[in-house]
């Protein structure tokens, strides 16, 4: 799970955050000013300082925020002048919009606020919708306005061109204060709160964010985006009353808290209206209390009264905002906050410590226990770590065990003891868990720390200054400190705890604090730990003794060294945890403190230093492991030859008509030789006429084990060469997925076995993946590509590795990405196995819990008629109303399931606004009939129309792979190159969701996952990406144009311009691969094209060259093989769609092969072949006479030429 930040603000106005993978609240140190309120996102974090200002902090990225700015240069042609900017008086003017009605000169751009920065100049877009334009940029029409050419012609009467700049804001990871209005001003705020990027889920990333006045009127802020993170200008939204406190949640739901301590409800919220329309009125959980806070959550709602009494609301939904009820929960808070996922964490009323309420799930939104945060802030780091630090070098460590240590602030201290008594601060002891055991508070389900003396309640943001006037200043006296005494209370049953007053032990460290002051505490049996533990002494005064070194503190800070913080907020609006998640914040102050000092003083030890230890350490022992080997191998094997069988009883699909499931006996039976080697036979025995027959395949003739799920058959399928090339592979059913599962890894290993393979994946390895996210690799041979007779390509060895992705990329050095379903990065870790794999088919280390998410698609149809207009109602030929996007199968929203058993539905459908071709308000999509191309307006001649619905499934599983956070990636692509190959910096390029391009920075063999991601700068969103192994890189933008990056080495990473690169006549690209010297696409419509005269000194190449139709992807490898998916590949029993192919007879002289050779499939979606850089084997035959090499099968169809136009450069 990507890290994410629990965001806090202390009574003195000073803002921290918590890391979900740290052990510590680290302080905004580029802030002097003090903070009232904070509210988060997972991209940014919104406050209200002192001053009643507004500050924006968003989170640094290597994905910088960009906001492109144009204009349109708009000419007239007349006689005289030929085209020029004198134009008509009914014309638009000379520079504006796209509509021509909005003047915008190039001087009338400026910078919204000071936050922002131009990055570069204008420059002309010579783009135009995918085909370059001529150099200078300008498109002609007839007349304004009109559909704009690239070319000229002889009415061409005006022209324009698009001038483009872009400003980047630049004031990431720190408080950037928003910018007044040009209007009236809004009063200054008392609360704030953001949420809403859940309505939409548009790229653009757009956010909620409502605000309450110090007169109660509440405000909303527009225009905030993912490219204008400030918003544009407040809006007031009209009130029944006067409000104190608001909450928008990640949706719909927004609850308000009224003056007279009733709640309201915002109504109408929705995609086309984030401010809602109208507000209802929910009487408080008591009648007699009023509530004064208010959270919310996607489904949630929890408030507080004015006795601090916690409230969750049941019955809340997007349909009902309202809820059915309160439910009083356990727990006296001061606030609460819901963060993602429904998660809770509040601020205890007499306590001021932040809770966690543990125990939430989507079954059980009120969750089980609250469970106190307990983690040091960065601003203690150096007592508590100094001090333990100095206990180890003096060799004491503590025993017995410690119950209940006493925490307390300074103001209560102050209060509690006399002066003359003075008191240490919290020690760092060690406190087993449970360490509350002691102490709880009243209610049973509070799981509150030890005991904490009394703090006044506080109830309004007057909080800080009484508490601040209050407090006294810190203590610097080293009398005072070297005075204090530890109090412990008596634990039944624990022993005693004596606690005795010494003098100071001086001890002096360079360049830490002068004199520290121990106090020395006589622990239970502390003589026996030392003699276990080989200490020993230098006095008898330290013989049995344990010290805790606290250190004076500095006159500015305002805490003890170990005074737990009084917190007046928090938000989790941007902490993405759920009930699995393992966090490190419930730990008592020493098992932080201890663990970083020891960590501190043990040996710094690079990644590179571990890896290569472990490498060394693996050669010794092979090395040692085969001498002792050597030396018993002329004894006699004890058994030569063992033979097991497992049986089962099984369903097979059976291979006459008509088809259908029978009840078979299945068993294999396998054996081993004398020499080690093992090998089987697959039997299934069945009945035909009532006769006994069977069916049977030897385990090395098995090519690939596929598991096929669905939610009627625990089914999977057995290819092999035979069955690859029929398309028809042998079929069986499992009783239960349990034993589907067992039976997969039993075959798995049996097969690995018989062929000598073991363990992890090669670097050679290819990697393919299918439709349903399964990955697959396959060992080549260097006979794969040999000349005139390669390997055929049915007759490789495929076996499954754990997880869950939907495109993979490789090379031949090892390194390994893919990315999943919901745009998730993932790197290889080295392992094999997981996900249903056990035993010695899986390793144990290097495998990782991967999760992936994906949205399943349902049309609504309608047909209309002149009565009622779009209704239901179809014609007898028309498709299912209810119907996937082919119509030929009916699915409706009860009727439709997650893709297999392992997916779970995480949300309800939805109306899917972002479908190709546009939709209106509502989300439809007009046509003339079914089916057609759709549109998003309605038109005189649209007689029915359709809308997608869409709803998320997770499946969790677990694999060789690891997160690469927080990016989301469509594609990646790596440098292929030999596997000699010198490369300490590994190239690799991706392309973000959004379609922004990066190149990784720090990947080498120690770290394949890098180190940070370099933004290059594009015109326009990419959705393909490959490099070279030349490092050429070539793109696809989204509109079908491609693009070649000139300039790229390894000392210019990033390359320096694009080159505009024509795409073939009248087609629209969508994926490229480029290997050695060649460079394959593939557009829309499943042409695959070579490019043609492509050298060093012109990268670019000169025209298109049409190889084959059918393809869905190509893969092109540091040799220049060429690997295809290809659809509608017909068998002797069934036509096929996606199957794995070869390009046979490529050469250098020959780069685009004669023939395909047909593999593995059908339901395989990607593959690729770069990670393969073994040389082919050479087979000279003097009796040949023509060297080319024989078509064993007919290719795919026709070839034909298309030139292109010269290229032209933009930066």
């Amino acid at each position: 799970m990507p890290v994410s930040l629990l965001w806090a603000v202390d009574v003195y106005g000073r803002v921290y955050s918590l890391s979900t993978a740290g052990q510590q609240w680290e302080q905004c140190r580029n802030s002097q000013m003090e903070f009232k309120r904070v509210t988060a996102a997972q991209t940014c974090c919104w406050g209200i300082a002192c001053d009643n200002s507004v500050y924006l902090n968003v989170h640094a990225s290597d994905l910088p925020i960009r906001y492109q700015e144009d204009t349109y240069e708009n000419q007239r042609w007349n006689p005289v002048d030929g085209f020029s900017d004198r134009l008509l008086p009914s014309d638009r003017w000379q520079w504006s919009d796209s509509s021509g009605l909005q003047h915008q000169p190039l001087n009338g751009f400026q910078l919204p606020s000071s936050t922002w920065e131009w990055e570069g100049d204008w420059h002309v877009d010579e783009n135009l919708e995918g085909e370059p334009t001529e150099k200078e940029g300008w498109t002609y029409a007839m007349d304004f306005p009109a559909a704009y050419t690239k070319d000229k012609k002889w009415n061409s009467c005006v022209r324009r061109r698009r001038w483009l700049r872009y400003r980047r804001y630049k004031a990431m990871d720190t408080w950037a204060k928003i910018p007044s209005q040009q209007t009236t001003l809004p009063d200054p705020f008392s609360d704030i709160s953001c949420g809403g990027w859940e309505i939409s889920e548009e790229p653009g990333g757009r956010l909620s964010l409502w605000a309450v006045s110090l007169q109660g009127k509440v405000w909303f802020r527009e225009g905030i985006s993912h490219h204008n993170p400030e918003g544009s200008s407040w809006v007031e939204v009209p009130l029944p009353g006067e409000v104190v406190q608001i909450s928008c949640g990640p949706g719909d739901l927004v609850w308000a808290v009224l003056w007279e301590g009733q709640l309201l409800v915002r109504e109408g919220i929705s995609r086309d209206n984030s401010k809602g329309t109208s507000w209802a009125v929910v009487e408080s959980p008591n009648p007699e209390v009023g509530a004064i806070h208010v959270a919310v959550g996607m489904n949630v709602v929890w408030a507080v009264t004015k006795d601090n009494k916690v409230w969750f609301r049941r019955g809340v939904n997007s349909h009902n905002p309202c809820g059915s009820g309160w439910i009083s929960m356990v727990g006296e808070m001061a606030m609460i906050n819901v963060g993602l996922n429904d998660q809770v964490w509040a601020i205890g009323c007499e306590d001021r410590v932040v809770y966690f309420r543990q125990g939430i799930t989507s079954s059980e939104l009120s969750g089980k226990t609250w469970k106190a945060i307990n983690v040091p802030r960065d601003g203690d780091r150096s007592h508590s770590s100094a001090s333990a630090s100095s206990l180890h070098s003096a060799g004491c460590f503590f025993s017995g065990e410690v119950r209940a240590p006493s925490v307390a602030s300074d103001a209560e201290l102050d209060i509690e003891h006399p002066p003359g008594d003075g008191a240490i601060s919290n020690a760092p002891l060690h406190c087993p868990e449970p360490c509350v055991d002691a102490h709880k508070n009243t209610s049973s389900e509070l799981c509150i720390e030890p005991l904490k003396p009394h703090i006044p309640k506080v109830t309004s943001d007057s909080f800080i200054s009484e508490l601040v006037s209050d407090r006294k200043p810190a203590k610097t006296d080293a009398e005072s400190v070297s005075s204090a005494v530890l109090e412990e209370e008596v634990v039944p049953g624990e022993g005693e705890v004596n606690v005795l007053s010494s003098d100071a032990i001086t001890c002096t460290q360079s360049g830490g604090p002068p004199d520290p002051q121990w106090s020395n505490v006589d622990l239970e049996e502390a003589q026996i730990q030392h003699v276990q533990t080989g200490a020993v002494p230098d006095s008898a005064d330290s013989c049995s003794l344990s010290s805790v070194a606290t250190y004076t503190l500095a006159l500015e800070d305002q805490y003890g060294a170990d005074e737990h913080p009084l917190w007046a907020w928090v938000s989790g609006g941007g902490c993405s945890v759920d009930s699995h998640s393992q966090l490190n914040w419930f730990n008592c102050p020493l098992n932080t403190s201890m663990l970083q000092s020891v960590q501190s003083m043990s040996l710094s030890v690079s990644p590179a230093q571990t890896a290569a230890w472990r490498k060394q350490i693996f050669e010794q022992l092979t090395e040692r492991s085969k001498r002792e080997m050597d030396n018993f191998r002329h004894y006699e094997q004890a058994i030569e030859q063992s033979v097991w069988v497992k049986k089962g009883a099984m369903q097979w699909w059976r291979d006459w008509k008509p088809h259908k499931w029978i009840d078979v006996h299945f068993a294999l039976e396998q054996f081993s030789g004398a020499d080690g080697n093992k090998d089987g036979i697959l039997f299934i025995y069945y009945n035909y006429h009532e006769e006994k027959k069977y069916l049977h395949a030897f385990i090395n003739e098995v090519t690939i084990l596929v598991p096929v799920l669905n939610h009627s058959k625990h089914t999977f399928a057995i290819y092999t060469p035979e069955r690859t090339k029929q398309r028809w592979p042998i079929r069986l059913a499992a009783a239960t997925e349990l034993e589907m599962y067992d039976w997969l890894a039993l075959l798995s290993v049996s097969c690995c076995d018989s062929r000598g393979i073991q363990g992890p994946p090669s670097k050679q390895a290819i990697w393919s993946i299918t439709c349903k996210g399964d990955i697959f690799v396959s060992e080549p041979s260097s006979a794969l590509e040999a000349t005139p007779y390669p390997t055929p390509c049915d007759q490789m060895f495929w076996r499954q590795v754990g997880g869950h992705l939907r495109l993979v990329d490789c090379n031949s050095l090892g390194i390994v990405w893919g990315i999943g379903y919901d745009h998730t990065a993932w790197v290889y870790s080295g392992g094999y196995g997981g996900g249903f794999f056990q035993g010695l088919a899986s390793s144990t280390d290097n495998i990782y819990t991967q999760t992936d998410t994906k949205s399943v698609y349902i049309y609504e149809n309608q047909r209309w008629n002149p009565v009622t207009g779009y209704t239901t109602r179809g014609l007898p030929t028309d498709r299912y109303m209810w119907s996937d996007a082919s119509g030929l199968h009916e699915c409706t929203k009860t009727g439709t399931k997650p893709p297999s058993p392992h997916w779970t539905w995480v949300s309800d459908w939805a109306i899917d606004y972002s479908v190709s071709g546009g939709t209106d308000r509502e989300g439809w999509q007009y046509a003339a009939d079914f089916p057609a191309s759709y549109h998003g307006f309605k038109t005189m001649k649209d007689f029915v129309r359709r809308r997608r619905w869409a709803r998320k499934c997770k499946l969790s599983t677990t694999g060789p792979w690891q997160e690469i956070p927080p990016i989301q990636l469509s594609d990646v692509t790596i440098l292929p190159c030999s596997a000699q190959s010198s490369v300490d910096v590994v190239p690799l390029w991706a392309i973000s969701n959004k379609g922004d391009v990066l190149c990784r920075m720090g990947v080498t063999l120690l770290t394949p996952a890098g180190t940070s991601w370099l933004h290059v700068g594009t015109d326009q969103p990419f959705k393909s990406i490959s490099i070279g192994a030349a490092s050429q890189v070539w793109g696809v933008a989204r509109d079908g144009s491609a693009f070649y990056r000139g300039s790229v080495s390894a000392q210019s990473p990033a390359g320096d311009c694009w080159y505009h690169i024509p795409s073939p006549a009248k087609q629209k690209l969508k994926q490229v691969s480029v290997g050695r010297t060649s460079v394959y696409t593939v557009d829309e419509n499943g042409n695959l094209w070579y490019r043609q005269g492509v050298t060093p000194s012109y990268p670019q190449g000169s025209s298109w060259e049409h190889i084959s139709n059918n393809v869905r992807k190509v893969s092109v490898g540091p040799l220049d093989q060429v690997w295809i998916i290809a659809d509608k590949v017909q068998g002797s029993h069934s036509l096929s769609c996606g199957t794995v192919c070869h390009r046979l007879g490529v050469q250098p002289m020959d780069p685009k092969g004669q023939s395909w050779d047909y593999g593995i499939g059908g339901g395989w979606d990607h593959i690729t072949i770069r990670g393969n850089s073994m040389e082919p084997s050479r087979i000279c035959l003097s009796s040949m006479t023509d060297p080319s090499p024989q078509a064993p099968r007919s290719p795919l169809p026709v070839r034909s030429t298309e030139s292109s136009s010269a290229l032209n450069l933009t930066m």
